[in-house]
């Protein structure tokens, strides 16, 4: 297949790469830091009503120390760009069984699981497969993640159908 013809071929699979996400720059660590923290599924900071509070609070406290940290490795974290490269590749590689597309869908930075199926289904998708990055499903990592897409989808009137990928 041609490049021509991959690029006008309508996308009827989209393959969703989930994985936690990191700040792309150094301002982005502390708002970050608070998406991680304000998600009881890693960690519940008190009664349910002061989670969203206690999580402000701890990512300003640990900002300075994790910007430090970014600031070492290039000012952001790789994660996305690692993502963005093997959505790609896999892209390529089912080139020739179907109408794929990967892209990232990031938990606690964008791409978010909103952006990412709206890519999706706008580029024409009506089938999503959810292929969880992660090492072992834990609830924390995998579960928050698959929660989080499974409410960006089944939000739209017309939900498309998602198949989860559990282990590989």
């Amino acid at each position: 297949m041609n490049k021509q013809q991959t690029a006008n071929k309508r996308v009827t699979t989209g393959i969703l790469l989930l994985n936690l996400g990191g700040p792309e720059r150094l301002e982005d660590v502390e708002p970050f830091l608070y998406n991680l923290f304000s998600d009881r599924r890693i960690i519940r900071l008190g009664p349910f009503f002061l989670q969203k509070f206690i999580a402000r609070r701890i990512a300003r406290k640990r900002a300075a120390q994790s910007r430090a940290n970014y600031a070492k490795i290039g000012g952001g974290s790789p994660i996305l760009a690692i993502t963005k490269k093997q959505a790609q590749a896999l892209t390529r590689a089912l080139a020739d069984h179907g109408n794929y597309m990967a892209l990232p869908c990031m938990r606690y930075w964008p791409p978010f699981a909103d952006e990412s199926v709206d890519r999706l289904l706008a580029a024409g998708a009506d089938r999503l497969i959810a292929l969880p990055l992660y090492p072992h499903y834990s609830m924390a990592t995998s579960g928050s993640s698959l929660i989080d897409l499974e409410r960006a989808i089944h939000k739209r009137t017309k939900p498309p159908s998602l198949t989860i990928i559990r282990s590989w």
